[in-house]
C-alpha cells in the first residue's frame, strides 16, 4: 500500500493544543478555584471573629443562594447588581463583626451601630499613639481592603455562577452542596443544635447588629424615665450644699484608674507604694482621706459616660443614652454648685476644640483645654499635657489669692491608653510653662514598643497611674487652701489587656479634705479611712453618688 492510500484510510492524528490555550485553561481553573475559596471562606469569617468554633463547619448558605440565583438570571445588568449587593452584604457583616470584636476586646461590650460616631474617637486615640499620618494610612488601607472584599466577592459569585450555567459538572456540584445544606438544616433542630452548620454567618452578624440597635432604641424609654425621675429637680440652689459653703471643691477623674490598679499582679505594689507614701505625706499636712468603690457604667474607655453618670445621677452606659441625657435638662452637680454660688470650671487638657456640652448641659462658667493653659512643653501621646502641669496651672489661676469658691472637674489623662511615652514628676516650683518636660518623651519607651508585649503594657499602665496619683499628691502638698475638698476617682477600668477577662467595672473613689466637718457629713457612708479602699469598703453604683453627695452636704429637711 502506497503512502497516499495509507493517508486516505488511516485516522488523522489530532494536533497538539497550543500552549496559549493550555495557559488559558489553567488560568480558568485557577480563577474558578480562587472564586470558590472566596465564597466558602469569607462568609464564615464573621463567625470566627465572634469566637464561634462551629464557624469552620458551616456551609455558607449566602454563597449558595447567590450562585443559584445568578445562574438562572438571564440578564447581565441584574446579575451585576445582585453580585454587587452580595459583596456589600457579606463585607458589611465582616466589618460589623470586626468592630464588635474590637469593642469586646477593648471595652468589654458589644458594638451597637447607633454608636458609630465613636469610631472617630478611636481614630483619634490611635493617631495620638502612632501619629496622624500613620493612622490615616491605616484607615486608607482598611478602606481599600473593604473595597477589595466587595469587588472580590462580587467577582467570585459571577465567576462560579458562569461556570454553573455553562457546565453540567458545575451544576451537579452546586446541586450536591445545596442538598447537603438542606439536610443540615433538617437535621439541626432534632439535634437541638443552637448554631447549625446550615446557618448563614453573615446574615447572623448583620441580624445581631440590627437586634442590638432595636434594643438600644427601646432602652431610650427607660433612660427618659430616669431623666424625669429627679428628686432634686426644682430645688432652690441656695438650699443645697450648705455644708460646703466657702469651700473649693475639686472632682478629679484619674483616667483608667480601676480596681486592677490596686489588686493587679505587677501593678498593685507600685501603685500601693505611691498611695502609702502619699497618705503619710498628706496626713502630716493635716489632710484626712476616706475611700470606697464605685461601679462605672463603662470599661476600657468612653470616659465621658462615667463623667456624665456621676454628675447627673443617671446610669449612662451607651453613646445613645449619653446623647439623650446631655440633650435634656437633667440637673448636674455642676449646675447645683453654680446655682449655690460657686464658680464652676471644667479643666480638660485632652480637649483641643470647643466642647458644647460643657456649656449647654453641664453649665460650666469656664472651660480650660489644651489650647488655653499656656503649655509650651512636649506632647505625651494622647495625654498632650502632663497631669502635674494641669494641676499646677489650675492651682495658680483658680485657687491662688482671694477668690470666690470654686467647683471644678479636672481630668487627669496621663494614665490614658496607650500609657506611653510617660512624663516624670518634677519639683513643683520648676514646672513653669512646661518646657522642663522637653527631654522626657525621649527618655520613655514609645507606644509602639510598649504594645509589643502585654506584660510591658501592664507595667506601663501601672507606672502611668503612679504618676497621676503622685501628681495629685504634689498638688495637695503645694496648694495652700485650707478649705480645699478633693474627690478623686477613676472613670473606668483599663482595657482587658490590663484588667484581664471578666474584670469588674469597679473604680476607687476617695474624699480628701482638711476640715473634719466634711467627714462628719459623710459619716453615714461607711467609707474606709485612707487613700486605698479595701475589699470590705462599700461599693456603690456610680449613678448613686450624686444624690448621696447632695443629701450628705445639705440639711436633713433638704435631702431629696
Amino acid at each position: 500500500m502506497n503512502a497516499r492510500v495509507r493517508d486516505a484510510v488511516s485516522p488523522a492524528t489530532p494536533s497538539p493544543e497550543p500552549a496559549s490555550a493550555r495557559r488559558r485553561t489553567a488560568l480558568a481553573w485557577v480563577s474558578t478555584a480562587v472564586a470558590i475559596a472566596l465564597l466558602v471562606a469569607v462568609p464564615v469569617v464573621p463567625g470566627l471573629l465572634a469566637w464561634d468554633g462551629a464557624a469552620l463547619l458551616r456551609i455558607p448558605v449566602e454563597s449558595l443562594v447567590v450562585v443559584l440565583v445568578l445562574a438562572i438570571v438571564p440578564w447581565r445588568m441584574p446579575r451585576l447588581l445582585l453580585a454587587a449587593a452580595f459583596g456589600l452584604f457579606v463585607t458589611l457583616a465582616l466589618v460589623l463583626a470586626g468592630i464588635d470584636r474590637g469593642y469586646e476586646a477593648a471595652l468589654g461590650i458589644h458594638f451597637v451601630p447607633l454608636d458609630w460616631p465613636q469610631l472617630a474617637d478611636a481614630h483619634g486615640v490611635v493617631a495620638d499613639a502612632i501619629g496622624r499620618p500613620l493612622a490615616n494610612l491605616l484607615v486608607a488601607a482598611i478602606v481599600l481592603v473593604i473595597i477589595g472584599c466587595v469587588c472580590g466577592l462580587a467577582w467570585a459569585a459571577l465567576r462560579v455562577a458562569g461556570v454553573v450555567r455553562r457546565s453540567a459538572d458545575g451544576r451537579a456540584v452546586l446541586a450536591g452542596a445545596t442538598a447537603v445544606w438542606v439536610a443540615a438544616a433538617l437535621v439541626a433542630p432534632p439535634l437541638r443544635t443552637t448554631d447549625p452548620v446550615a446557618a448563614a454567618a453573615s446574615v447572623g452578624s448583620v441580624g445581631t447588629a440590627v437586634s442590638r440597635t432595636v434594643s438600644a432604641l427601646k432602652e431610650q424609654e427607660a433612660v427618659a424615665r430616669d431623666i424625669a425621675d429627679d428628686a432634686y429637680a426644682g430645688t432652690p440652689g441656695d438650699s443645697l450644699l450648705t455644708a460646703l459653703r466657702g469651700k473649693d471643691v475639686v472632682i478629679a477623674f484619674v483616667e483608667s484608674y480601676g480596681r486592677v490598679a490596686l489588686e493587679g499582679d505587677g501593678i498593685a505594689d507600685g501603685v500601693g507604694a505611691v498611695l502609702s507614701d502619699g497618705e503619710a505625706a498628706l496626713t502630716a499636712d493635716g489632710y484626712t482621706a476616706q475611700s470606697a468603690w464605685l461601679t462605672s457604667p463603662t470599661f476600657g474607655g468612653r470616659s465621658w459616660l462615667a463623667h456624665s453618670t456621676l454628675q447627673s445621677g443617671v446610669w449612662i452606659d451607651t453613646q445613645t443614652a449619653y446623647e439623650q441625657v446631655v440633650a435634656s435638662d437633667r440637673l448636674t452637680l455642676t449646675r447645683v454648685f453654680a446655682d449655690a454660688g460657686w464658680r464652676t470650671v471644667a479643666d480638660v487638657p485632652s480637649n483641643t476644640r470647643a466642647w458644647d456640652e460643657g456649656t449647654t448641659f453641664y453649665g460650666y462658667d469656664a472651660q480650660l483645654d489644651a489650647n488655653d493653659v499656656g503649655y509650651r512643653g512636649p506632647k505625651f501621646g494622647y495625654a498632650r499635657i502632663p497631669d502635674q502641669y494641669t494641676l499646677k496651672h489650675f492651682a495658680d489661676t483658680e485657687l491662688a489669692g482671694d477668690h470666690d469658691p470654686v467647683m471644678a472637674e479636672i481630668d487627669l489623662v496621663s494614665s490614658h491608653t496607650p500609657w506611653a511615652p510617660l512624663p516624670q514628676l518634677v519639683p513643683w516650683d520648676e514646672i513653669g510653662d512646661g518646657s522642663v518636660y522637653d527631654a522626657q518623651p525621649a527618655q520613655s519607651q514609645t507606644a509602639s514598643t510598649v504594645w509589643q508585649s502585654p506584660r510591658t503594657v501592664q507595667r506601663y499602665y501601672g507606672m502611668s497611674v503612679q504618676y497621676s496619683l503622685g501628681a495629685l499628691v504634689s498638688f495637695l502638698q503645694n496648694t495652700d487652701d485650707p478649705d480645699l475638698v478633693v474627690i478623686v476617682l477613676g472613670d473606668h477600668q483599663p482595657a482587658s489587656v490590663v484588667s484581664g477577662a471578666d474584670a469588674s467595672h469597679d473604680v476607687p473613689v476617695t474624699v480628701i479634705a482638711r476640715d473634719p466637718a466634711v467627714f462628719g457629713a459623710t459619716a453615714g457612708w461607711g467609707w474606709q479611712p485612707g487613700l486605698r479602699p479595701g475589699d470590705a469598703a462599700p461599693v456603690w453604683r456610680m449613678d448613686a453618688f450624686r444624690d448621696r453627695f447632695l443629701a450628705a452636704f445639705s440639711t436633713a429637711s433638704q435631702a431629696g
